[in-house]
């Protein structure tokens, strides 16, 4: 195959695929294995063999091929001129016309910070590993800076970690002020809130005691904590509103086909795998186990190659009904909007997998929201031991932190649930925290004076789950957050 043809392969090329490329020794084949990334007719990036190595290559496709070349070849030098930990590279070269490629020494065994910080994130806050990888992170970051270069796109994915050793990569996103001075302190700032916009809100009182594992590698400036926090804040308010605006087309993350006869829009990882639930969407809900039926919804747990998912399908009752749901957007695809909300902003939620609207000629019918299953308990069914209008036990604390957390998460983002009842929140083990579904209501308020109202009903709503003289009631409306005007004191 000749790049040319790769730029036409589409998303998905035919592996092991085989390119006659050349370097300074002459022409040679190389065979690329596995994909790891790939934009459709611009660049594919993965593991390939090349003269009896294994080589990371970056295969750079299309009208906009020379551009990224360059850049990504200027990026890898400035790494290792600067002398930088970066992967070396082993051979490169252009065809006009055609494309590029870059081949780097393959890392065996090297993870991302960004996999090394998922698998410490649901440890309590700062705990002493969390606290190694987002050291070693910005120890790194510190390096480029001290160096004059700073990452556009910084994220921990760029950082790759063997054994003890961190690597940069991605030269393409690399950018130089005056290479070898330091970076000024804007362009610190402002390279620190793109870091630190993409970690927990949670850590964000523990922002200036992280900086110390920076300015221990570069302290060239101080840095004021308001301005960097005022950073951050930029930085998530433009990550979720681009995160929100991906959810909607077909791209890296997601497979969407949307048009006048229809909607569907599937997470690209999970595609494969739940094409036999997509194929036969409704036998398939009607033959699991389900917990709701008739009327406007229909919610099913399904089996899926022994995979739980849960089903919602959001039905049209009669012709009035329809009357009322055809224009505007489906109550799923609202609950597939707010469910990947939540999931950016750290909020825990079962994952939204997938989310189906028929139509015909753009009006809108029956709908179905496709989710991971949340198999804990429900927080009614959790708290039951404790309900007692006498008594001293209660729910664990670390539950009721838990709890804590979530409400102070709703009232931080401004958000209301629109039915938070306790059957609409689950136990979730693996992180340690309650999880929120029945997102048909859910809304992000612009207006304080709006979501004041709001979550105040919901803390009502909330507590009404319990009876108002049982001890447990008296303890939730002690500790549940209160905005100020909505509440009695």
């Amino acid at each position: 195959m000749t790049l040319a043809e790769l730029a036409r392969a589409g998303r998905a090329p035919t592996l092991p695929l085989r390119l006659e490329l050349a370097d300074a020794a002459g022409p040679a084949e190389l065979t690329l294995i596995s994909l790891l990334r790939v934009l459709p007719g611009q660049r594919y990036v993965g593991l390939a063999e090349w003269r009896g190595r294994k080589v990371l290559a970056k295969l750079l496709v299309g009208a906009k091929a020379a551009r990224h070349f360059r850049r990504e070849l200027d990026g890898a030098r400035l790494f290792a001129g600067q002398g930088l930990a970066t992967p070396l590279l082993l051979a490169d070269g252009l065809r006009e016309g055609e494309g590029g490629w870059l081949l780097f020494d393959y890392l065996e065994g090297a993870e991302s910070l960004w996999d090394a910080w998922r698998e410490v994130e649901c440890q309590p806050l700062l705990s002493a590993t969390q606290q190694a990888v987002l050291g070693q992170a910005l120890a790194t970051v510190a390096q480029l800076h001290a160096r004059g270069l700073w990452q556009a796109d910084l994220h921990l994915d760029n950082l790759l970690r063997q054994g003890d050793r961190l690597w940069v990569i991605d030269g393409g996103g690399v950018q130089a002020q005056v290479p070898g001075q330091p970076l000024s302190r804007e362009l610190v700032l402002e390279n620190l809130g793109v870091l630190f916009a993409q970690l927990p809100v949670e850590l964000e009182p523990f922002i200036e005691e992280l900086l110390v594992h920076y300015l221990l590698v570069n302290g060239e400036h101080a840095l004021p904590l308001e301005t960097l926090l005022k950073d951050v804040a930029k930085v998530r308010r433009w990550r979720l509103r681009d995160y929100l605006r991906k959810i909607a087309r077909d791209c890296s993350l997601f497979s969407a086909k949307i048009g006048a006869f229809g909607l569907r829009v599937v997470r690209r990882e999970e595609q494969a795998e739940l094409q036999p639930l997509l194929a036969d969407l409704d036998r398939l809900t009607e033959q699991g186990h389900v917990y709701k039926t008739g009327g406007a919804a229909t919610v099913a747990r399904v089996e899926l190659a022994g995979r739980p998912l849960v089903v919602k399908r959001y039905n049209i009752k009669h012709f009035g009904h329809w009357l009322k749901r055809f224009w505007r957007p489906s109550r799923a695809w609202h609950s597939w909007v707010e469910g990947h909300r939540l999931d950016l902003l750290g909020i825990a939620t079962p994952r939204p997998l997938a989310v189906l609207e028929r139509r015909w000629c753009w009006l809108r019918g029956r709908a179905y929201l496709i989710t991971d299953y949340c198999g804990g308990q429900d927080i009614i069914a959790r708290f039951k031991p404790y309900l007692a209008k006498e008594g001293r036990s209660s729910p664990p604390e670390h539950e009721l932190l838990a709890l804590d957390r979530l409400f102070a998460a709703l009232v931080r983002e401004r958000i209301s649930h629109g039915d938070l009842k306790g059957h609409n929140l689950f136990w979730d083990e693996r992180r340690g925290a309650w999880s929120l579904i029945d997102l048909d209501a859910m809304r992000q308020h612009h207006s304080m004076r709006s979501f004041a109202r709001a979550y105040a009903r919901d803390r009502a709503r909330f507590l009404r789950n319990w009876p108002a003289d049982s001890a447990l009631h008296q303890l939730l409306d002690e500790r549940l957050p209160q905005v100020p005007g909505t509440c009695p004191e």
